[in-house]
């Protein structure tokens, strides 16, 4: 950040309107607020810089001082993530993955989709030491579904943010699923990371 923008900044610490110009150079992937029409100094979403917004999970005061106000903005970032993250997994074997996935923020999606694999692996590794002998083949196959229902949502009318979304976790689920993969042709038989 200039000593310009720094100057620019607190100049105009009272007035958060001017200040979100900076937004991109004090946060990681926050590039605007959605304000509160009905509340002065109040923001209820955030926007990333690709666009795509995300809904506080409650209001954020921007009042007083910048270095304060932009303190209480990184703690709603930090909450907002939280928030978003545990209802996505929490909500994941409610519905089919591909309405899931475009539910949620892509970030959100990606991070929630990649416990859900470790999950899903490890349950995998459960049932394989409980004698079910093709489970880990069983959740292979389950990954090759997951990944052509992704192929087929590519293959629809999609927003620019919602195919780029699908596109990296499709790269993501490639990877996840080859190391599924190898595990079964390198006949591995139990999961090693599990303390007992």
């Amino acid at each position: 950040m200039s000593s310009a923008d720094l100057l620019d900044i607190l100049s105009n610490g009272n007035e958060p309107e001017k200040v979100v110009k900076h937004l991109t150079k004090l946060f990681d992937s926050m590039a605007a607020l959605k304000m509160d029409k009905t509340k002065a100094k109040t923001a209820l979403a955030m926007q990333a810089k690709d666009g795509e917004w995300i809904d506080f999970p409650g209001p954020c005061d921007l009042n007083g001082q910048v270095e304060v106000w932009l303190n209480r903005l990184l703690d709603m970032q930090c909450k907002t993530v939280l928030h978003w993250l545990t209802d996505s997994v929490t909500a994941y074997e409610e519905k089919s993955r591909e309405n899931w996935i475009m539910d949620f923020p892509a970030q959100i999606a990606l991070t929630g989709s990649q416990i859900w694999w470790t999950t899903e692996t490890n349950m995998a590794f459960t049932k394989l030491e409980e004698g079910f002998e093709n489970s880990l083949k069983d959740y292979s196959k389950k990954q090759v579904a997951q990944l052509n229902a992704l192929i087929t949502m590519l293959l629809a009318d999609l927003s620019k943010n919602d195919r780029q979304k699908i596109m990296t976790i499709c790269t993501i689920d490639v990877h996840a699923r080859d190391v599924v993969t190898k595990m079964i042709l390198q006949k591995v038989s139990k999961n090693l990371f599990t303390k007992k």
